[in-house]
């Protein structure tokens, strides 16, 4: 990396940025770069928001349905996932 930093090459290497797997060169220009360009900051924020998203839902556990959910929403949702509906959903 020659010390400049585009909006693409940001984007290659956003996660190794964010997981602290940079070395100390790059890890200034990602810096630099996010000072200068409110576009890549607001990706960043987003990209960090949906990993964390994502972490949350993996961490989620499988409770059932709350008792106010329709049973044909339940029924949808488990046919989606191509799960075979049955009455211990419930």
């Amino acid at each position: 990396m020659d010390g400049k930093l585009t909006c693409r090459d940001l984007v290659e290497f956003l996660d190794a940025y964010l997981t602290g797997e940079l070395p100390a060169a790059a890890l200034r220009a990602f810096s630099e770069h996010l000072s200068l360009c409110p576009s890549c900051v607001a990706y960043t924020r987003s990209y960090q928001a949906a990993v964390r998203l994502g972490k949350a839902v993996l961490c989620a556990t499988e409770d059932e349905p709350p008792s106010e959910v329709p049973e044909s929403l339940v029924l949808a949702i488990l046919a989606a996932r191509g799960t075979a509906a049955t009455s211990s959903h419930r």
